[in-house]
């Protein structure tokens, strides 16, 4: 890819994307890491992540030499709002195939955007077989997600705008599912400052670009399972391997957990809404998986469209991780006043209980027992182990699940 057609992508995006979406010093990571931590909030980009970039690059480029007829698309949801998006400003009918498990909020969203949307598929790789299927029914001109030039070069004017505001930036960390963001990233700041250090991030679940970072040849995955559906790509593509081949000086994946933590941190610190894989950079950074210490490191916070049904599933999982929510079963005598007592224990301890539940089925219990399942909100981990102390100090077993 020629550093000119990013910049040639840059001014065809141009007053059609939110270039004004400035750096983001974040005070308490900075502190937490050691490290000067910013934020490319592009989860607050038009249509909510970065993919409008290469998807109206790419339709935008086409126009230039004749009108597609229609254009279709695989997605697992944030590049279907970008195409669909493309498509409406440019009048085009559209067609997007997004997998069956994709959120509601992002089908929805590309609905709204104007796009034929048919659910195919368990995952995007399947979604995305469907679509050049229908591709060849239809006659209509395929938008690639990720394994195209003129997408990357989209994708690519992040990496500008990170270098205009930052030139002296030390890292860049970068989500990456099929690579088309890690790819135009990685070549643009290499061209325009080898010394700066890109790092493509992965959920360990679905780490095809990690794996075939480490053994240098493309590895498509046989299976993957991650919270993280906007990176969930069994296969990545060979174009995009291979400018990251040349380009990203380290690969790293970061569990569903710190992935989730990683998104409760946000919420909390920054009060910025972020979707798993936009999530992924930030992950990688409080988990330790990247060398940090005293540099100026820019994280990617690639998207937003979180489904607001699935927030309470990640901050519980997030809230699980942090020593937040304390689960424990309690054996008692199935009596008047058990519950009472424990319940006075643990809010002389201040904390709260959420969750109750009686369990009589349990084998091996005695005719007059139950196993009590309680669930609390704590403040961390000490605060944990005192609850339970109080609990065993006044005669209770206790069980942590």
């Amino acid at each position: 890819m020629k550093f000119q057609e990013v910049l040639d992508a840059q001014k065809r995006l141009d007053g059609v994307v939110h270039s004004y979406l400035k750096l983001e010093r974040s005070t308490y990571f900075s502190n937490l890491t050691g490290a000067e931590v910013y934020f490319k909030c592009e989860n607050r980009q038009k249509t909510g992540s970065f993919k409008v970039r290469g998807a109206y690059n790419k339709i935008a480029k086409l126009l230039e030499t004749s009108k597609p007829a229609a254009v279709i698309a695989a997605s697992a949801g944030n590049h279907a709002q970008g195409v669909a998006y493309a498509a409406r400003q440019a009048g085009i009918p559209c067609t997007i195939v997004m997998p069956r498990s994709a959120p509601l909020a992002k089908v929805s969203a590309t609905q709204g955007y104007g796009a034929n949307v048919v659910l195919y598929g368990d995952n995007f790789d399947e979604a995305w077989t469907h679509a050049k299927e229908l591709e060849k029914q239809t006659g209509a001109t395929f938008i690639e997600p990720f394994n195209d030039l003129d997408v990357i070069a989209g994708q690519a004017t992040v990496g500008l705008e990170i270098l205009d505001e930052c030139p002296d930036a030390d890292i860049i960390v970068v989500p990456a599912g099929g690579g088309g963001l890690l790819a135009g990233v990685a070549s643009v700041v290499k061209h325009k400052n080898p010394k700066v250090k890109v790092v493509g991030v992965q959920a360990a679940k679905a780490d095809a670009l990690v794996q075939s970072f480490a053994k240098g040849k493309l590895c498509p995955l046989d299976r993957i399972y991650t919270i993280a559906d906007g990176i969930a790509v069994k296969r990545p593509g060979d174009k995009t391997f291979e400018l990251i081949k040349a380009h990203t000086d380290q690969m790293v994946s970061v569990t569903d957990d710190e992935i989730a933590e990683a998104i409760i941190e946000l919420i909390e610190r920054t009060k910025q809404v972020v979707e798993p894989a936009g999530a992924t950079s930030l992950a990688a950074v409080t988990s330790g998986k990247i060398n940090i210490k005293g540099k100026k490191v820019v994280c990617i916070l690639s998207g937003g469209n979180i489904d607001i049904g699935f927030i309470h599933k990640i901050i519980e999982r997030g809230l699980l991780k942090r020593g937040r929510h304390l689960s424990l079963s309690i054996l008692l005598q199935d009596i008047p006043g058990g519950l009472e007592k424990i319940s006075g224990i643990i809010a002389r301890a201040n904390s709260n209980i959420t969750g109750v539940r009686y369990d009589r089925s349990v084998a091996g219990l005695q005719i007059n027992d139950v196993l009590l399942h309680i669930t609390c909100e704590v403040s961390g981990h000490n605060h944990s182990k005192h609850i339970i102390n109080e609990l065993e100090s006044n005669g209770f077993k206790v069980i942590k699940e």
